[in-house]
C-alpha cells in the first residue's frame, strides 16, 4: 500500500500485498509515498499534467492559501468532495432515530460511569459532514509527518547542490504538497462513505462536545447482521458517547494522542549519505531538469529509515488506544448488556473490525505511516473488567485522572498485577488514585519550592561575594 509518510523496513510483505489488492502497487493510485514499493517516480510527470492548471497559478498573486504548506488541504478538499459526489441531506426519520439512541445511550450510561456526558449534542452526519467537520484533526494529524519528510527532502543534499537546485526544489516542495493532498483527497473521499461515527479510529476527529453517526453508513454496515438496525444504532450511539465522555472528562487525553504521533513524526530520519551519494554524480546545474530529481528519487536515497524513538512512540499510541478502545468496551458492555440482546455479538463484531484494520485504520496507515490498531484491546478489557470488579466503578474510572496512573504495555500483559496495586494488594499509596495524584502534585510542589530557595540562596551568596570583593 502507497502511504502517505512511509513504510518501515520491518514491514511485513505479506501483509502489505494483502491490503494493497495482491500486486503490491498501492490502493491509491495518487499515492505519493516513500516505501520501495509504494512510490513511483513517474508521478512527478504525471503530476504535472494531471494538475497543470494548479501548476501554472502557484506563481500568481493571492495563489496559495493551504496549499503552501506541505499538505495542499485544498486540494484535498476538493478531490474528496468529487468521490463523495452527491449526496442528500440526512432526513428526519434518520435524524431523529440518532437523537433517540444517543438519548437512550446517555441514560444507560449514566449508571455504568462516574463520567458525566460529554456531548452537548448529537448530530446525525452525510459523508460531507463528517469531512468537513474532522478535516481540522486530520490537519493535526497529517502536518506533523508532511513537514518531518517535506524538510529532508533538500536538507541532505550538499550546499551547492541546494543552491542551484533551490528553484526547482521550491517546486518540488509544493509538488509534495500537492501529492500529499491529493492522497489525502482520495483517501478521505472513501473513508468518507464508510465510517460509522466521530470516534471510529479510536479519537474524537470532530468538534469537541459533538457526537455524530452516520446513518447511511451504519445502513450498510448493518448489512448482513442479524441484529435490527435500531439496535445496532443504539449500541454505535453509546459508543460514540462513551468516547466522548473519557475525552471530554479526560483533558489530557486527546492532546497526549496528538503529541504521541509528532513524537512518531520527530523521529522520522533519512539516510543523508545516500542522498549525497546519489547527487554527487551529477552536475549541479542539471538538477533544475526535473527528469534529474526523479533519479535522485528513484535510487531510494529519500526512504525515511525507522528508528528507536518512532518504535517508542507507536508502542505508547497503540497501549494507549487499547486502553481507550477496552474501557469504552467495558462501559458500553456495562451499561447495555442486560438491555440490548445483541450487545455482545455487535462488541465482537466492533472488536474484530478495529483488530483486522477497519477502513479507518487503513486509511490512517496509508495518510501518515501510523497504524492505529490497537492491538492489546482484549487484554485491556480485561484489565478494566477485573479493575471494576476490584475496585468498583469509582476506583476504574479514577485510574484515568493522571496519565501516570494510567496502566503501561506491560500491566496488560499482567492485569492481576496492576489491579493488586491499584486496590492496594502491592502498594497501598494506590488505594485512591486522586489522592495519589494529589500527593504527586505536592511532591512536585515542594521539590520545586525547595529548587527555588536553593537559587534564591545561591544568588544571596554571590552577591555577598560580589560585595567582598569589592
Amino acid at each position: 500500500m502507497s502511504n502517505f509518510g512511509f513504510q518501515g523496513s520491518d514491514e511485513d510483505p505479506d501483509k502489505k500485498k494483502d491490503q494493497s489488492g495482491g500486486d503490491g502497487s498501492g490502493g491509491n493510485p495518487g499515492g505519493f509515498g516513500f516505501g520501495t514499493e509504494g512510490f513511483d517516480p513517474a508521478a512527478l510527470g504525471q503530476m504535472l499534467t494531471q494538475f497543470g492548471q494548479m501548476l501554472s497559478g502557484m506563481g500568481a498573486p493571492g495563489a496559495g492559501g493551504s496549499a503552501a504548506g506541505p499538505v495542499n488541504y485544498d486540494l484535498a478538499k476538493q478531490l474528496a468532495r468529487q468521490q463523495i459526489g452527491d449526496f442528500a441531506p440526512v432526513g428526519k426519520g434518520k435524524a431523529d432515530a440518532v437523537s433517540e439512541a444517543a438519548h437512550l445511550a446517555e441514560l444507560w450510561l449514566d449508571g455504568a460511569t462516574t463520567l458525566p456526558a460529554g456531548a452537548s449534542k448529537t448530530l446525525a452526519w452525510t459523508p460531507v459532514d463528517w469531512l468537513e467537520n474532522t478535516i481540522d484533526t486530520w490537519k493535526r494529524l497529517c502536518d506533523p509527518v508532511a513537514e518531518q519528510i517535506s524538510g529532508m527532502w533538500t536538507a541532505g543534499l550538499p550546499a551547492e547542490a541546494q543552491q542551484m537546485a533551490g528553484p526547482m526544489m521550491g517546486m518540488l516542495t509544493q509538488m509534495g504538497g500537492m501529492a500529499f493532498g491529493s492522497q489525502l483527497g482520495q483517501a478521505l473521499g472513501q473513508l468518507s462513505k464508510e465510517v460509522l461515527t466521530s470516534t471510529d479510529i479510536g479519537i474524537p476527529l470532530g468538534p469537541s462536545g459533538v457526537s455524530a453517526l452516520l446513518p447511511e453508513s451504519i445502513t450498510a454496515f448493518t448489512e448482513g447482521l442479524e441484529q435490527p438496525e435500531r439496535e445496532v444504532l443504539v449500541f454505535l450511539a453509546a459508543r460514540e458517547a462513551a468516547h466522548q465522555r473519557l475525552y471530554s472528562h479526560v483533558p489530557w487525553l486527546r492532546q497526549r494522542v496528538l503529541a504521541t504521533v509528532e513524537e512518531y513524526a520527530r523521529g522520522i530520519r533519512m539516510d543523508f549519505s545516500a542522498i549525497e551519494e546519489a547527487a554527487s554524480g551529477l552536475d549541479p546545474a542539471s538538477l533544475t531538469d526535473p527528469s534529474k530529481i526523479e533519479e535522485i528519487l528513484q535510487q531510494g536515497a529519500f526512504e525515511p529509515q525507522t528508528t528507536p524513538e518512532q518504535k517508542q512512540a507507536l508502542e505508547r499510541l497503540e497501549t494507549l488506544l487499547a486502553l481507550v478502545e477496552g474501557w469504552v468496551e467495558t462501559v458500553v458492555s456495562e451499561a447495555l448488556g442486560e438491555r440490548l440482546p445483541g450487545a455482545v455479538a455487535l462488541a465482537e463484531t466492533i472488536r474484530r473490525r478495529r483488530a483486522s484494520g477497519g477502513p479507518a485504520e487503513q486509511t490512517f496507515a496509508t495518510l501518515v505511516g501510523l497504524e492505529l490498531r490497537p492491538r492489546k484491546v482484549r487484554e485491556a478489557g480485561d484489565l478494566w473488567r477485573r479493575l471494576t470488579t476490584a475496585a468498583g466503578i469509582e476506583g476504574r474510572d479514577g485510574v484515568w485522572a493522571h496519565p501516570d496512573l494510567l496502566p503501561v504495555s506491560s500491566d496488560l500483559d499482567d492485569p492481576a498485577g496492576f489491579v493488586d496495586g491499584v486496590i492496594g494488594g502491592g502498594s497501598s499509596s494506590f488505594d485512591d488514585p486522586i489522592a495519589q495524584l494529589e500527593a504527586m502534585e505536592a511532591q512536585e510542589r515542594a521539590a520545586k519550592n525547595k529548587s527555588d530557595e536553593t537559587d534564591a540562596n545561591d544568588a544571596d551568596k554571590k552577591d555577598g561575594d560580589t560585595g567582598s570583593a569589592g
